[in-house]
């Protein structure tokens, strides 16, 4: 029997998962969460084989959990169910060691035949979301993306210094390097077109 953890925000797409997924007689649905932090907590609990995880939720994205799991050295298979094809999505998925990068509106048939695929160790992977990823390179370093990444959160200038021990200088070169290479206007934009694309 392979047990499964689904982490979907969406309730009625949570139970309508979990319905079909336990119709099937080698899936057994183990647990449900409505947040990346509860995904964490109830993997860490109940064990599972697979987790489906959805990549926009609250408190944890799916992404930060799934990296949070590679951390850990946890050997649940991590399964990414996403509505949308954003390049930079996929990056930071294969980054994060998931095992499965599909959209939501495929069949539950092809849901369960991935499950068992992935359960005998092949990675699977929707097609149009791996060629919408080679249309668009992010083209932040990791030191770009973690500045705006905490500036979306709001953090000023001289807070985001102290958090990564930089001088505010290096700081205010970093974020004119961003803005030229996303060719934005200002800060706000930047964020926008970077969420817009999934690089932060």
């Amino acid at each position: 029997m392979i047990r499964i953890v689904i982490a979907e925000d969406q309730r009625i797409l949570r139970g309508a998962l979990g319905a079909l997924l336990d119709f099937e007689e080698d899936l057994e649905v183990v647990g449900q969460a409505e947040n990346g932090e509860e995904a964490l907590k109830l993997i860490k609990d109940s064990k599972p084989d697979v987790c489906l995880m959805d990549i926009e939720m609250p408190l944890k994205s799916g992404l930060e959990v799934a990296s949070e799991l590679k951390r850990i050295g946890s050997s649940v298979k991590v399964i990414m169910l996403t509505t949308f094809a954003r390049p930079g999505y996929f990056e930071r998925a294969m980054k994060a060691g998931v095992h499965g990068y599909l959209l939501k509106d495929g069949s539950i048939e092809e849901l369960a035949n991935t499950i068992r695929k992935v359960m005998e160790g092949k990675r699977e992977f929707a097609h149009e979301l791996i060629m919408n990823s080679y249309n668009e390179d992010n083209p932040l370093t990791e030191r770009e993306q973690e500045i705006l990444k905490l500036a979306a959160e709001g953090k000023t200038g001289k807070e985001i210094s102290k958090i990564l021990f930089l001088s505010q200088g290096t700081v205010r070169n970093y974020m004119s390097e961003i803005l030229q290479k996303l060719d934005s206007k200002n800060k706000i934009e930047a964020i926008s077109i970077a969420e817009e694309k999934g690089w932060i």
